[in-house]
Order: C-alpha cells, then sequence, then structure tokens
C-alpha cells in the first residue's frame, strides 16, 4: 500500500521561508517522478515543482527562483524548500508521486501554507 505522508506546513510571515517534507513507503520510489502540487481557495490544483529520477527539475514560473525541489532516494523523501513566501503561495500543498511508464499517480493528504501579508 502506498502513502505520501507530508509535514511542514504552517503560518509564515511574507518574505519568510518554509520547507515541506513528503515521506512516501510501499513504493519503489527512485524510479519515479515526484513533484508538488498546491490548490488555493476557489482555484485548481496547479503544478509548483516536480523532479524525475536522475532528471532536471521543472517549476511553475510563479516559483521560479524561490522554491527549490529535492529529493533523497534513499530516505525515499521528496522536499520543497520555499523562500521569498508571498501571500499568493498560500495553499493547500500536495506531494504527488507519478508511476513511470504508467497513468497512476499517488497523493498525500495535503498540508496548510499560510502566508500572511
Amino acid at each position: 500500500q502506498v502513502q505520501l505522508v507530508e509535514s511542514g506546513g504552517g503560518l509564515v510571515q511574507a518574505g519568510g521561508s518554509l520547507r515541506l517534507s513528503c515521506a512516501a513507503s510501499g513504493i519503489f520510489f527512485s524510479l519515479h517522478t515526484t513533484g508538488w502540487y498546491r490548490q488555493a481557495l476557489g482555484k485548481q490544483r496547479e503544478l509548483v515543482a516536480e523532479i524525475p529520477p536522475g532528471g532536471s527539475a521543472k517549476y511553475a514560473d510563479s516559483v521560479k527562483g524561490r522554491f527549490t525541489i529535492s529529493r533523497d532516494n534513499a530516505k525515499r523523501t521528496v522536499f520543497l524548500q520555499m523562500n521569498s513566501l508571498k501571500p499568493e503561495d498560500t495553499a493547500v500543498y500536495y506531494c504527488n508521486v507519478a508511476l513511470t511508464g504508467s497513468s497512476s499517480n499517488y497523493w498525500g493528504q495535503g498540508t496548510q501554507v499560510t502566508v500572511s501579508s
């Protein structure tokens, strides 16, 4: 059974930083693309950043230069370092694993990030 457990969300002032973590279990983590999505109130879920196995990370234009995604395959964990946070970054952030060679996706339960102005 695949499980993704996020942590690290919270309330921060604009300009501050947070680091999200997502620990995976029940999956051969190193073979698959991992990513972070977010969904703000009343909006659709959107890709924030993703990192394929052995490949280059991809970022949404809105977070380029501020957010950094990384992964530790040995610990089966993906991270999202978020710097220079803005109120518009406020959302529920979800961890995602997209299985290589398949249309299957797994999601975490989400963690709330709130940035106050």
